[in-house]
């Protein structure tokens, strides 16, 4: 299966890459023949990227695969075909995630600071140790901070022969100006919700119904959509979200509504910690020579490499709560444009939680318009408060209570 079949609803994207790895697949042969190389000016390849597009648009996927066909070795290409083969040696493990010229680069904190970058711009000036290209794809280069952000752009400025830049933000206003002025510009758009539908049949074997259903639910968000068909508790916490605002009658019932809500995402941010934390402690702990069991001792001069782990765990957790309850709060904005379809005559086709049919009926008959909007501007309002690091009870409690209000 090549290596673009999972780059769902972009053709035009996939034809701009898939020209790219060619000339760069060429860029190799003639490197490799000791023949002159073809004039850059009329290559579609270039040493740096950027992908752009709405949450679920498939942009790291699109990086990953573009990355994979940089690193092909298919000897069908000596025949003619084009390079992201999907089986071979290179293509695989750059899709997986264990090829050696693949630095791929994401983080599970709030931002990715200044050491981070500096260590990569290092390894991008290195040769590449297959012989072809020195990838590093950065899947969160939005969250960069200013100062990470000004030592990227040496590295960019500055690239070595065979190093390729991939970087992914939601929008172009994500990077800084001067980076941006320096890659090439691919925007994705939101895939139908067809396309998800199919592939999450035919890549994940999801039943078409639950396939349909979970692509709809989330309006063409591939990762999302996923999770929704393959994991119980997530469609059971949205059902929870969606019965929110039948809830919001009474000032206690806002309340009660809202520390549910927060408290759901706390469990969600714990749940994690348990998995990961303790393996991750316990390997610092062998790592830095501590004797085995929990209650040892830990050596001399170790206490500030635990306390830099400790700080890293808390900080993930906070990225966790947050994004579980952005994805609430994303679920209770698709419902109130739910019910703005329905105010407006929409026919009951048009709305995306069709699993909610009847509360998004119930609410569009007891509200009007104009109520439905305010209540979507309270909930992006949320969003923001909670991106200003606002306590997330309270930011809730305030969207809970401008619910009722309408």
């Amino acid at each position: 299966m090549p290596v673009w079949d999972d780059v769902v609803g972009q053709p035009r994207v996939v034809e701009e890459l898939a020209g790219a790895a060619a000339d760069a697949d060429r860029i190799v042969a003639e490197a490799a023949a000791g023949s002159a190389p073809a004039d850059a000016a009329g290559s579609r390849m270039t040493h740096a990227w950027l992908f752009t597009g709405p949450p679920g648009s498939g942009r790291s996927t699109a990086a990953r695969a573009f990355a994979a066909a940089l690193q092909c070795t298919s000897p069908d290409k000596a025949l003619g075909a084009p390079p992201g083969c999907g089986f071979c040696d290179g293509c695989h493990t750059a899709l997986i995630g264990t090829h050696a010229d693949v630095e791929t680069v994401r983080t599970d904190l709030l931002s990715i600071g200044v050491k981070e970058i500096r260590d990569l711009v290092r390894r991008a000036a290195l040769s590449p140790a297959g012989g072809r290209w020195q990838v590093i794809l950065m899947e969160d280069a939005d969250r960069l901070t200013e100062g990470a952000a000004n030592v990227l752009l040496k590295g960019v400025e500055e690239p070595a022969p065979r190093t390729v830049w991939l970087l992914c933000t939601p929008s172009v206003e994500d990077t800084l100006p001067t980076i941006r002025s320096r890659c090439r510009l691919l925007t994705l758009r939101t895939p139908s919700a067809d396309a998800v539908a199919d592939v999450l049949m035919r890549r994940d074997g999801i039943d078409p119904a639950l396939a349909a259903t979970a692509a709809r639910a989330t309006q063409g968000h591939i990762g999302r959509a996923r999770r929704l068909a393959t994991d119980p508790s997530a469609r059971a916490r949205r059902a929870t979200v969606l019965r929110l605002p039948l809830r919001v009658a009474d000032v206690g019932e806002c309340l009660r509504a809202a520390q549910e809500l927060v408290d759901s995402a706390s469990d969600d941010a714990k749940a994690v910690a348990e998995e990961v934390d303790a393996k991750e402690t316990e390997d610092l702990r062998a790592a830095l020579g501590a004797s085995a069991g929990a209650g040892s001792r830990m050596p001399r001069g170790t206490a500030g490499a635990m306390k830099e782990l400790a700080d890293r765990q808390k900080r993930r957790s906070t990225r966790t709560q947050r994004d579980t309850l952005d994805l609430a709060l994303t679920d209770l904005a698709g419902f109130y444009r739910d019910v703005l379809t329905v105010q407006f005559g929409g026919s009951a086709d048009r709305i995306a939680n069709v699993e909610a049919a009847d509360g998004i009926a119930r609410v569009a008959a007891g509200s009007r318009p104009e109520q439905s909007l305010r209540r979507i501007e309270a909930v992006l309002a949320c969003r923001d408060a909670l991106d200003r690091n606002v306590a997330p009870l309270l930011a809730v409690e305030a969207m809970a209570l401008a619910l009722r209000a309408g």
